[in-house]
């Protein structure tokens, strides 16, 4: 797997990176472990995960499978903070450091690469927040910091407060949704981000799973849209808009004959400023599908079209 420079750091991460959320949940350990080995072993590196991933555990079985089962200095390990268990956002110093160390010592790490503000908390001052990332790069307990679903003028503030001052902690990454069925970032938070040189982590790259096409028919059973957890988060993007892009992902997928979920990751994938979409799978199979994507790059007519028809900008006044 190609690798990237995450922003203008000269942090390497591989072009994909994988997800952990849904480990300890609807992903079992052995499951996680099949994922791991199979991501590594296609060159994989950045790995990404947070404290509240189903309680902490996620970051548990991530710590116990660098123990036992692949190469620690092999990858990069992204964790988040800034959201208490009870959903409150919490950008004190106290919290995030508390967290930082707890995430430590459930991944049995002395550090992790890349750690992230996980929300902007609007009651907290936000140089007391960013003092807080100051303080863990400083003390070796995280090689780099970036932030998670900022604004564009959170990001911008956030960036342009740790730039102004030598030897603070530089804000190398931003990771929020980005897929073909949400695009509404391009507007401010990209062009923020590419000013920061922060390197883009879309999460949810394949539309919350919609992008794959198994909706297209209807929903299955067993799927995320199916449950009452993931129901809600899921149906936003099964109006008739968004099946309109669906339906042109899957006749460029046919074209090019590869799957609709490699031409929905290679599109977003290639987008300006991108480092590394973050895929989210629950299965290892799930997983090996969207490892093939790697090998895809679309032809220029292709993108171009997928632009057009994806394009949700309002028309000019």
């Amino acid at each position: 797997m190609k690798e990237r420079h995450l922003g203008r750091s000269g942090l390497l991460v591989s072009r994909l990176g994988l997800g952990t959320m849904t480990w300890g949940e609807d992903t079992e350990p052995d499951e996680a472990a099949a994922q791991l080995v199979a991501f590594a072993e296609a060159g994989g590196t950045l790995v990404d995960t947070a404290d509240v991933y189903c309680d902490g555990r996620s970051e548990q079985i991530l710590g116990h499978l660098l123990r036992e089962l692949v190469d620690r200095d092999g990858l990069v390990v992204a964790t988040k903070a800034a959201i208490r268990p009870d959903g409150r956002y919490d950008g004190s110093r106290r919290h995030l450091l508390r967290a930082l160390d707890a995430s430590l010592d459930r991944m049995d790490l002395e550090h992790v690469d890349l750690w992230q503000l996980h929300v902007y908390d609007p009651a907290t001052p936000l140089e007391e927040t960013l003092s807080a990332l100051d303080e863990a790069v400083a003390s070796g307990r995280t090689r780099y910091a970036g932030v998670s679903n900022f604004a564009g003028w959170q990001l911008a503030k956030a960036a342009a407060w740790q730039k102004a001052w030598p030897g603070r902690a530089p804000v190398v990454s931003a990771q929020l949704e980005y897929s073909l069925l949400r695009r509404d970032i391009e507007r401010e938070i990209v062009p923020a981000a590419l000013d920061a040189g922060a390197g883009l982590l879309p999460w949810s790259p394949l539309g919350r799973g919609v992008l794959t096409g198994k909706y297209r028919t209807g929903i299955p059973a067993g799927s995320r849209a199916a449950g009452d957890q993931y129901g809600e988060f899921v149906r936003p993007y099964l109006d008739e808009e968004c099946a309109r892009i669906v339906e042109s992902v899957v006749t460029a997928a046919e074209g090019l004959g590869v799957s609709p979920l490699s031409v929905a990751l290679a599109w977003v994938r290639d987008r300006p400023g991108v480092a590394a979409p973050i895929v989210g799978a629950r299965t290892a199979a799930q997983l090996s599908a969207a490892l093939e994507s790697e090998d895809l790059t679309l032809p220029g007519e292709i993108r171009a079209a997928l632009d057009d028809v994806s394009d949700m900008s309002p028309p000019p006044a």
